[in-house]
């Protein structure tokens, strides 16, 4: 795909009509369940990582908790991913990664949501126990093996490096291009 920066600019130049005919071209309901973002995205035999990752992105734009995405949460979602402010994208980061919604994150869920997109876009430049180790040997100063929000917040935000890999490893650009281009091209 090149240069995904110039992509990302292009898909913003964009207007919101031109967007709601792409949402209703993929969704004429005007809503995605689950199952249609997984076959928007062409993800059939994914391991079960991959599988549980797309689930929670889901239920992460489905802001309303009523099982569907609505061209609302799709535009909120998109943009957030693209110029969100820092802090909304890592409290977004911190929602996705908290699998069991207690609040906070452990070094095993995030070494499965790392996993999972990688299986997802199948950029494995980065080892996900690395990166773990290392996000918490940085931010979990306490060493309690999970993070609170706010340490993860405070953590990220202090150090540099760590943000750069979170970009890089949660770089959702293909998974948008995808989305954005349609079914059909997609599949070629």
């Amino acid at each position: 795909m090149g240069n995904h920066g110039s992509n990302l600019d292009d898909i913003l130049a964009e207007d919101m009509h031109h967007w709601y005919n792409k949402f209703m071209r993929e969704s004429p309901s005007g809503l995605i369940t689950l199952f249609e973002l997984k076959a928007i995205l062409g993800l059939k035999g994914m391991n079960e990582d991959a599988n549980s990752y797309v689930d929670q992105v889901f239920f992460t734009f489905d802001m309303d908790g009523d099982g569907y995405i609505d061209f609302v949460e799709y535009i909120a979602a998109i943009s957030l991913l693209l110029k969100g402010e820092i802090n909304q994208k890592l409290k977004w980061y911190f929602k996705l990664f908290d699998q069991d919604g207690n609040g906070k994150i452990d070094k095993e869920e995030l070494e499965t949501i790392f996993s999972a997109i990688q299986d997802i876009t199948r950029n494995r430049d980065i080892d996900p126990e690395e990166i773990v180790s290392l996000i918490f040997e940085r931010i979990d100063v306490k060493g309690e093996g999970e993070m609170t929000l706010e340490e993860f917040i405070e953590g990220a935000k202090g150090h540099e490096d760590i943000m750069e890999m979170l970009k890089n490893l949660m770089d959702l650009t293909p998974v948008l291009i995808i989305i954005v281009e349609g079914r059909a091209q997609s599949q070629s």
